[in-house]
């Protein structure tokens, strides 16, 4: 039998958006793919793709332990069935979730953090109260012999050896994987200087930052668009309110296009990506896929964001929660073409040599036969 590999992930959407080129990579080399998530609208595309899907029921946002407990079960009774040789556990919840249910089962876990998160960059009561309970749970799970971690930027691997586990069982692996091949450069639209930010509609990505600096361009009589795509996520305690988007609806210039299919016309109507993300990310999809596409960047001084962008070279890079400095960053853009087109050119460039879907692909799938090889003496 081909050996098997289980994705277990919250949302259908993410795993296409997210985990498709590892798991294309991985069918490629001879895996069986699972993948367990909740179902949505992405069901029938991801068994299109000859993988099997096996529904679980997440409560995403949840802070009740019945509730974490009840998928634990659940999860647990999927690898009895599948019985993987390895699981990828993608993000915290899953992480936790996958970890617990393959105590005393023969599964090798692959834990992907992709950016701490909230959990880690908040400083709420509840949030601080959460961290201490997660660090205590993370420590033993992923430093156990049948587990390792994928992590996304050098920062987010230092924290997780300073939880104290073992250098050599936490792999960089940059990014997720972006299509070159599919977003490709593509000229500046017509029409006024457009920033593009393509998101969830989340505080904690910066986006009341991005309307304030947006409405200080407005100020200094900058006739800037700024175009927002993405909705929120209710399951998230970052999410923005029903009550600050009618307000921002109100305001001249700005333009909200909801949930995207395709992200490529995104691009192509913008000039300039903006992610002013206050932290907690893996390594921002919505910026490898402008990279890829051709476009300047602009995003903070944030783990996973200054990889994607670097200062001077491919965009530029501010300080988080600071609407001045971000709307000098994009002045400084949107009335300067020429450094539009050089940003935009080695955008691409970084998307190419070190983000591409087939670089990640194929670096993963090695990762998964090294973990079936350290199996195998356990």
């Amino acid at each position: 039998m081909p050996p098997q590999l289980a994705f277990l992930v919250t949302e259908d959407w993410y795993f296409m958006l997210h985990r498709l080129p590892m798991a294309r990579a991985a069918q490629r080399a001879g895996f069986q793919v699972h993948v367990m998530t909740r179902v949505d609208r992405h069901g029938p595309a991801i068994a299109a793709e000859g993988f099997q899907l096996h529904p679980v029921h997440w409560r995403r946002g949840s802070l009740n332990p019945w509730h974490v407990l009840r998928t634990v079960w659940e999860v647990r009774g999927l690898y009895r069935t599948i019985r993987p040789d390895v699981a990828h556990h993608v993000a915290m919840l899953p992480t936790i979730a996958g970890s617990l249910a393959a105590l005393r089962l023969p599964v090798m876990c692959l834990n992907a953090i992709t950016g701490l998160g909230a959990t880690f960059t908040s400083e709420t009561a509840q949030i601080r109260a959460m961290r201490f309970v997660l660090t205590a749970l993370l420590r033993p799970l992923l430093g156990r012999d049948r587990a390792a971690v994928l992590v996304e930027n050098g920062d987010d691997q230092r924290a997780m050896i300073g939880l104290g586990i073992k250098p050599e069982r936490v792999i960089l692996v940059p990014g997720s994987g972006v299509d070159v091949n599919v977003l490709k450069p593509m000229p500046e639209p017509d029409g006024p200087v457009t920033i593009g930010f393509a998101s969830r509609l989340l505080h904690s990505k910066g986006l009341p930052t991005l309307v304030a600096a947006h409405d200080r361009l407005q100020r200094r009589g900058r006739h800037v668009r700024l175009m927002i795509a993405g909705i929120p996520d209710p399951a998230n305690p970052s999410s923005i309110s029903s009550e600050e988007l009618a307000a921002w609806k109100s305001k001249p210039d700005l333009q909200f296009l909801g949930f995207v299919e395709n992200i490529a016309t995104v691009w192509a109507a913008a000039h300039i990506a903006v992610l002013p993300s206050r932290g907690g990310e893996g390594v921002p999809m919505s910026l490898l896929e402008a990279a890829a596409c051709g476009r300047p960047l602009i995003t903070t001084d944030t783990p996973g964001c200054r990889d994607a962008a670097r200062d001077g070279i491919n965009g530029f890079v501010v300080p988080p929660d600071d609407p001045d400095k971000l709307a000098d960053a994009i002045d400084r853009l949107a009335t300067n073409p020429e450094l539009r087109r050089t940003f935009g050119q080695r955008s691409r460039e970084i998307a190419e040599k070190e983000f591409s879907s087939e670089r990640v692909g194929r670096e993963v799938v090695a990762l998964y036969q090294w973990l079936l090889g350290i199996g195998s003496t356990n």
